[in-house]
């Protein structure tokens, strides 16, 4: 059964009026911007507060036949779920693409099973519920400054293969296309890179870094007595078993987070062993597919490229994770 969106349960919301609402220092705590959009796109840009909706492939087979959609499988952050049920917020704003009106939306698309959700669980009743007109670009457009984008552009110029120094044109000189450049933001607390990275205290320094997690046996922990190290002794080989760290792994960036820093993740090029860290994390954390998160962190640091090992390791880290 399709739960019809009637317009005194969902009322539109025009643009301006959610600006108003999030500058007003008594309703912008009390109000919670719901993104529908795909999550490489909430990444790239968002309403500063909002928070992402959580829907994939696996989910969507799981919710055919069933009609509705429980709150818990699209919002899965425990904490925000329980803030909703108790009532702790007063506007509950829903935005997707399109921004339409809400008897337009498709049955099967995520803001209107998020709306429907919404209605159907009587503790998150309390709160007026809307949907964003106009959709998010237009919001973005018009107030700017109510809005966070990513430091790291989804794509980048390719870096030139080689980096020489202006003293020494030796071959020895030649800085390995996985060097160049430094750590990429992965998220607002999370970077990527190559042990090479993890060496150079400036850089670390400048991106304001104040933890390292080396997935590696081999790369020394130059700066334990600044940083806080974590090391997972992991080689890159097919047969090596990287899944048994993942939540290990993911805690302690979670602690880094929590406590208000930022985490490099390293192995020895930044390549495989790393990157395999990373997208669990995205996987866990986001619960999107690892296809979704692969080419997101690709679109960051281009030379990524788990060996095929690691590869099934994650593919069986999503099932377990997107099927509970």
């Amino acid at each position: 059964m399709v739960l019809e969106l009637e317009p005194e349960q969902v009322a539109p919301l025009a643009g301006a009026a959610l600006a108003r609402l999030l500058r007003d220092p008594a309703e912008g705590g009390r109000t919670l911007v719901l993104d529908c959009r795909p999550f490489l796109a909430f990444c790239a840009a968002h309403v500063s507060g909002s928070r992402p909706v959580h829907w994939n492939a696996l989910l969507r087979r799981r919710s055919r036949g069933r009609g509705a959609v429980s709150l818990d499988w699209l919002l899965p952050d425990r904490a925000l779920l329980a803030r909703v049920r108790r009532g702790e917020l007063a506007h509950l704003v829903v935005l997707d693409d399109a921004g339409g009106p809400a008897h337009a939306l498709r049955p099967d698309s995520l803001a209107r099973l998020l709306l429907a959700a919404l209605l159907l669980d009587g503790r998150a009743g309390a709160a007026s519920l809307y949907l964003l007109q106009g959709g998010f670009e237009n919001f973005q457009a018009s107030f700017p400054e109510l809005c966070s984008q990513t430091q790291t552009p989804l794509t980048s110029p390719a870096p030139s293969p080689t980096l020489r120094s202006p003293e020494d044109n030796s071959a020895e000189a030649i800085t390995p296309l996985y060097d160049q450049g430094g750590p990429v933001e992965i998220l607002p607390f999370l970077y990527l890179g190559s042990c090479y990275h993890s060496s150079n205290r400036e850089v670390l320094e400048s991106l304001g870094i104040t933890a390292v997690l080396n997935v590696s046996s081999s790369c020394p922990n130059h700066f334990e007595g600044q940083f806080l190290y974590k090391s997972i002794p992991v080689e890159d080989n097919q047969m090596a078993e990287i899944s048994v760290w993942f939540q290990e792994a993911i805690n302690f960036i979670d602690s880094v987070k929590n406590s208000g820093g930022r985490v490099l993740v390293h192995c020895q090029a930044g390549i495989s062993r790393s990157a395999t860290i990373c997208l669990a994390y995205l996987i866990q954390s986001r619960r999107v597919r690892l296809e979704e998160a692969f080419d997101f962190v690709k679109q960051r640091r281009g030379v990524i490229s788990p060996n095929f090992g690691f590869m099934g390791q994650l593919l069986q880290f999503e099932t377990e994770v997107l099927c509970h």
